[in-house]
């Protein structure tokens, strides 16, 4: 029995909160989680913590916000508490992918929505030519507003400035434009200014036309119905997506968290952006323990990563078995439909006549794993298992698996998955309850928790 500890259970997960504590051999912490009538969470500790160390229980599956505030409103409680440290468990983290967006040149996220390759008329050619010339080929134009058309440009208006008359000095700023100077924007005023300028060009008024203000009316019909090109912000400053990722991390900490402890962070990155001890620990053991328990023969099965982002995981769990390994390659080139389903996949790798098992971190809507099992069948393959740690199985998941080609598809208790194996036959359930309660345990007693990343 842990002695001087308190575990408080949220409520996304009570049937692995209470497994985890009859490892611990504790009863759970006594606390009181609800709602007021506006929807805002009510968050009550009936126990004492002062001088304690209090361990927080809180899953992500479901409604994420709302177990992401209650965790944050319950640190915040047992720091006020006089807790002596708090540990925030998270089996799953929330918002893991979103750790990390990539950026353009502009400044701007790559962002579907705002990719102008998808657009039909956006004039896009996959061929490039170097801005040093080849010998036998002309100069190339170089970018649009690069720094040698600049130098170009402003040489050209040096020369025809000394030839224009110098005492004009209105010819001599816009000679080299030849429809008069820029126009500061396509708005009505800077058209009636073009407008008047070309019709009147000894400076005279447009307003005082027959001797009344007429003329100003006839300008203002002829400006808008103009058909002139509306200006066009450039691609990529239409959509800007916040890196929510770091959001949440700056949060935990805020709230009083001293310590957090996760399984299989989706980005291995994000336990840089705290600033406090984070312990990823590995669903890989268990999926390693199933596969030599669970599948006959399975020396002679091969490991597929579905995607390029989860081959390190895969070849870890296929070398400390001595498998092979192959991988599936998603490409993704520029189409007038942005849906992600379009991607294309190639496998890399023989699966002919063998048992492929899918190994991934999460599984949400599983279009990734059903469209890889559709082509492992394709391919030869005689079973397909899928080994997740996460399965989440949002939307249609449920549905997507049981119509898909997957033999069997094996998570852990990450999440809840009591429901999930009511309507889905292919679906088997492992345990993570007793590897958080023996971290919890070592934690507790200042001991080390290396070996939970390498136990099978």
């Amino acid at each position: 029995m842990v002695r001087n500890i308190v575990v408080l259970g949220g409520s996304s997960h009570p049937q692995l909160n209470a497994t985890i504590c009859d490892h611990l051999q504790i009863p759970i912490g006594n606390v009181l989680l609800s709602k007021f009538s506006v929807g805002e969470t009510r968050v009550e500790i009936n126990e004492s913590v002062r001088g304690k160390d209090v361990y927080i229980l809180q899953s992500s599956g479901g409604s994420v916000n709302d177990h992401l505030v209650e965790l944050l409103i319950a640190i915040s409680a047992c720091k006020t508490a006089s807790a002596r440290k708090v540990t925030a468990i998270l089996p799953l983290f929330p918002y893991s992918r979103q750790s990390d967006i990539p950026y353009n040149k502009t400044g701007a996220p790559l962002s579907r929505a705002s990719n102008p390759y998808n657009k039909p008329d956006f004039p896009y050619s996959f061929e490039s030519k170097p801005q040093t010339p080849h010998p036998d080929h002309p100069p190339s134009a170089g970018l649009t507003n690069g720094v040698n058309g600049l130098h170009k440009g402003l040489e050209k208006l040096q020369v025809e400035n000394a030839i224009v008359d110098p005492h004009n000095q209105q010819n001599g700023r816009f000679s080299n434009y030849n429809h008069g100077p820029p126009k500061r924007s396509d708005t009505l005023d800077s058209q009636l200014s073009s407008t008047s300028m070309a019709r009147y060009p000894n400076g005279s008024s447009s307003t005082m036309v027959n001797g009344n203000g007429n003329g100003h009316h006839d300008e203002c019909t002829n400006a808008t119905s103009s058909k002139d090109a509306q200006f066009q912000p450039r691609p990529g400053y239409k959509v800007w997506v916040a890196q929510a990722g770091t959001l949440v991390a700056d949060l935990l900490t805020c709230a009083g968290a001293d310590h957090v402890m996760t399984m299989d962070l989706h980005d291995p990155q994000y336990q840089g952006f705290f600033d406090i001890p984070v312990d990823n620990l590995y669903g890989r053991p268990l999926l390693k323990k199933y596969i030599r328990d669970e599948i006959p023969n399975y020396q002679q099965a091969i490991i597929v990563s579905p995607d390029a982002g989860g081959a390190k995981r895969a070849t870890a769990i296929a070398d400390g078995l001595g498998m092979s390994f192959a991988l599936i390659h998603k490409e993704r080139r520029p189409t007038k439909i942005t849906d992600r389903q379009n991607a294309s996949m190639m496998l890399v790798g023989d699966v002919a006549g063998r048992t492929a098992i899918l190994v991934d971190d999460l599984a949400d809507t599983s279009n990734t794993i059903t469209r890889a099992a559709k082509l492992l069948k394709k391919q030869g393959a005689t079973k397909v298992y899928a080994l997740l740690t996460h399965g989440v199985l949002s939307g249609d998941a449920i549905e997507r698996i049981n119509a898909s080609a997957l033999d069997k598809v094996v998570v852990t208790n990450s999440v809840p998955q009591e429901e999930h194996k009511k309507r889905c036959p292919k679906l088997e359930v492992l345990e993570v309850g007793h590897i958080f309660a023996e971290a919890i345990r070592r934690v507790h007693h200042g001991e080390s928790i290396s070996v939970l990343f390498q136990y099978d």
